[in-house]
């Protein structure tokens, strides 16, 4: 009971005390004396002077009644605050605020649940007010700490728990509307303050079971879950707290995350890092996304020792900000993403690699195996959001991401490649350019140039083409496969899968469109450095079923994409040239290779031939086909790709009708007005140096010049004895013979010393000066356009072991009856 006083000590009493013991009854059951109070709050307004007063005498009673447990009273005078509080809105209240903030700290210090959710609630009402003038002095930390505290609270009455908790978040959420609606909000965003709020609500956040999708924002949750749920109302206020953040403050209420996901170990699983961030990038503004994600990336760099799990998880949240940013501005940190992922990415490598050495002294454990298939795990999801960004980003970005992954792709016996390969050995090196290139291919998927020339530049065709010849049919693939992803303009690769026989193309639906005059351009310019690849990618020994029908697919594409008249035929002397190799077979391939290559070359001709609709090349074509049908089912792509296909002993004795012959199809193309002068010409591949930077075989281990007086293109057992070979000797004495002996040794000894070592181009240099002596008509080696032979025709070619080299022009030699080419 409160302590009555006599009538005259009472009339001696200030009226604002008066005011203030009248509204207190004599039980606290009857509630606030509302005709009392009444007559308080007129007083309070009509002499606002009188509130700093009033709140501090409020302050004492309600301190002195929380001291003797008097919850009854206690109850009645934070009400009569809160009306106070909604009743005055002057100058005058803000010392009346300070009272009305050591009352409610009272009562949240007080051991008392029940004092302790009145305390926030009355603070909650406290924050919705929306004051005339900011105050300078007033701080929050008391309330910021304690409403943290209660977010943690651990009291064994499940119920008193959970009101406790959501009292906490109730609180939390009125200082964050307090302070940010404030002139002095960034006090809030101070990491010490940042540091207690965040984990806070992210504690009481991890009891949400269903964790959203990627595809759309995480759904807001009702109105009735926000006040009985903690889980629901810590999101709802990690919302709220994230959309008020601006850029300067944004990292400060990023970093907590982190701070909380690795010290409860979150990561692996990563469920709720997820989720967690998937919030993050649904509440802040698009514009404040790349600081998001720069944080990560830079989490992910002070975590690059973790376990595999822990990186692939931080990776993983890296994607899912990545498609969320994507949608929106990303900005500055388009390259700083792919350059942190490619580092992660050449560490999981390395890792791998050391954890491979080190399981080869003995037995390899489990632990060791487990792990590896750790690190495949963050490979995959470095690729895959490499991938992702990749794919998003407007296509001037594109292009130079493009470049600059290819840049990092090592080469062996090159240094242009910026990435350390230093620690990772040959099977690290193989294995980080298989990643580099994967990455490669997610990121030029569904990139649409408008000419060839912006999709494959020489900067970036070059490099590109260099994986292609090195030993690995992994690598040849995904060289290709990024090939036809900047080819294919009309999403026609879908239907030319799989290489098969295609009884009527016009049943694809093929789209193409007019060759422009940029893509001619473009293949007059690098046309023989794509046939090269293409005709040397069908001879290597490691191919399997899926490389024949990338190199299919390679020259539908051109044909669709970029031919014109011209590059028809060159691709026609491509596949007879790739025939002729199958049969001759310099380079000693195995039987199911030899088939392999003669049946991709029935699968384009029978596609190029309805492509152009010549109808005497589609029957000579469909003859040939049907032929094989019935006698030579294995040079067929349905027969030889199947698992068990009877291969035959030899080729040599084949009929020709097996075979397509360049006679008949001059002949039939000739009829329908295309130049075929040039298909009586056998393709011979350029030699580069590219060959020798793939590290495969030398390719300069002899060399000889060679004639071949051919009548025609006809496949059979005269081709090899149709072959008049002139050494180089022989050519060097019909320039000088006045020498001695033993001066044509030295001169024979520096020569082939010269052919094994010097380029290319300085070998074709020096035979284009002694040609020169023999008659001045000598042409210019190198010359893309070959002239049409005069009869007899010949060719003269540059051969290495079983490799045979760049055609050179016509020159019309002092040899009798004979024309060099």
């Amino acid at each position: 009971m409160p302590t009555r006083v006599c009538c005259c000590c009472s009339a001696l009493r200030p009226r604002y005390k008066r005011l203030v013991d009248n509204i207190f009854p004599e039980d606290p059951k009857d509630g606030l004396v509302k005709a009392d109070m009444e007559k308080l709050t007129f007083y309070a307004v009509s002499a606002p002077e009188k509130l700093d007063r009033i709140g501090s005498y409020l302050a004492e009673r309600l301190s002195r009644d929380v001291v003797r447990h008097r919850s009854g009273y206690v109850l009645i005078a934070m009400e009569a605050l809160d009306q106070l509080l909604m009743a005055c809105h002057s100058q005058s209240i803000k010392p009346f605020v300070e009272s009305f903030l050591h009352m409610v700290a009272k009562l949240l210090e007080s051991g008392e649940p029940k004092l302790q959710v009145l305390g926030t609630n009355s603070f909650v009402k406290f924050a919705n007010i929306e004051e005339d003038t900011p105050s300078y002095h007033r701080r929050y930390d008391f309330f910021v700490s304690r409403f943290s505290a209660m977010c943690h609270s651990c009291h064994s009455d499940p119920e008193i728990r959970t009101e406790i908790r959501i009292a906490g978040i109730r609180g939390i959420q009125g200082v964050v509307r307090k302070t940010v609606n404030d002139e002095l909000r960034a006090t809030i965003w101070e990491p010490q303050h940042m540091d207690k709020i965040v984990p806070s609500l992210l504690f009481n956040m991890q009891k949400i079971e269903e964790v959203d999708s990627r595809i759309a924002p995480p759904s807001s949750p009702s109105a009735t879950d926000k006040e009985e749920n903690p889980a629901v109302l810590a999101e709802n206020c990690f919302r709220e707290l994230l959309g008020r953040a601006t850029f300067g403050n944004m990292n400060n209420a990023v970093r907590p995350v982190f701070a909380h996901l690795d010290h409860h170990k979150l990561w692996d699983p990563n469920e709720f890092a997820v989720h967690c961030f998937k919030i993050i990038m649904y509440s802040i503004q698009a514009q404040y996304s790349h600081h998001v994600i720069q944080e990560i990336l830079g989490h992910l760099d002070a975590r690059k020792k973790d376990a595999p799990r822990v990186r692939a998880g931080i990776i993983q949240v890296l994607l899912e900000a990545v498609a969320i940013a994507a949608k929106g501005s990303i900005g500055p940190t388009v390259l700083e993403v792919f350059n942190t992922l490619l580092k992660h990415l050449r560490l999981s490598v390395e890792f791998e690699a050391n954890d491979l050495q080190g399981g080869s002294v003995g037995s390899v454990n489990f632990n060791t195996s487990s792990k590896d298939n750790d690190e495949k795990i963050v490979q995959n999801a470095i690729i895959q959001t490499i991938g992702f960004f990749g794919s998003n980003l407007p296509d001037y970005q594109r292009s130079e991401i493009m470049m600059f992954i290819m840049g990092k792709v090592p080469v062996f016996g090159t240094s242009t490649h910026t990435l350390d390969i230093s620690q990772l050995g040959d099977l690290g090196t193989r294995r980080i350019q298989i990643m580099l290139l994967r990455s490669l291919l997610m990121v030029t998927s569904g990139y649409k140039a408008k000419t060839i020339v912006t999709a494959l530049p020489g900067s970036f065709l070059d490099p590109l083409l260099s994986p292609s010849l090195m030993e690995d049919y992994e690598l040849r693939q995904l060289v290709l496969e990024v090939m036809h992803n900047l080819m294919d303009r009309h999403d026609n690769r879908a239907k030319l899968r799989g290489i098969r026989i295609i009884p009527d193309v016009a049943d694809l639906k093929i789209k193409r469109e007019k060759i422009c005059r940029q893509d001619t351009s473009f293949m007059k310019k690098n046309g023989q450095q794509l046939y090269r690849h293409i005709y040397l990618g069908c001879k290597e020994e490691d191919n399997v079923q899926k490389n024949y029908e990338l190199l299919y697919t390679s020259l539908a594409l051109i044909t669709i994409e970029l031919a014109n008249e011209e590059v028809v035929i060159d691709l026609i002397r491509l596949a007879i040239a790739l025939q002729d190799s199958a049969i001759i077979n310099e380079d000693n391939l195995p039987m199911f290779h030899r088939c392999g290559i003669m049946a991709l070359v029935a699968a384009y001709l029978n596609f190029v031939s309805q492509m152009i609709a010549v109808p005497a090349f589609c029957q000579h074509v469909s003859k040939v086909i049907e032929i094989r049908t019935m006698e030579a089912p294995y040079f067929l792509p349905e027969h030889i790709f199947r698992d068990k296909c009877m291969l035959p002993k030899s080729l040599e004795k084949h009929e020709k009708d097996l075979y397509f012959l360049t006679n008949k199809i001059a002949e039939s193309l000739g009829g329908s007005g295309y130049s075929v002068e040039r298909l009586s010409v056998p393709y011979v591949p350029q030699v580069t140096d590219e060959d020798r930077l793939s590290r495969r075989k030398s390719i300069v281990d002899t060399v000889s010049i060679q004639v071949d007086i051919l009548s025609n293109n006809v496949p059979s057992d005269d081709v090899v004895s149709n072959t008049e070979e002139i050494t180089f000797e022989a050519l060097k004495k019909a320039i000088d013979t006045s020498g001695t002996e033993e001066q044509e040794k030295e001169k024979r000894r520096l020569v082939i010393e010269k052919f094994q070592k010097a380029p290319f181009e300085e070998i074709a240099a020096q035979c284009e000066s002694k040609a020169n002596l023999l008659h001045d008509r000598l042409a210019q080696i190198l010359e893309l356009t070959i002239r049409p032979p005069p009869s007899p025709s010949g060719t003269l070619t540059i051969t290495s072991g079983h490799a045979q080299y760049q055609s050179v022009p016509v020159y019309e030699m002092k040899f009798p009856d004979l024309c060099v080419y």
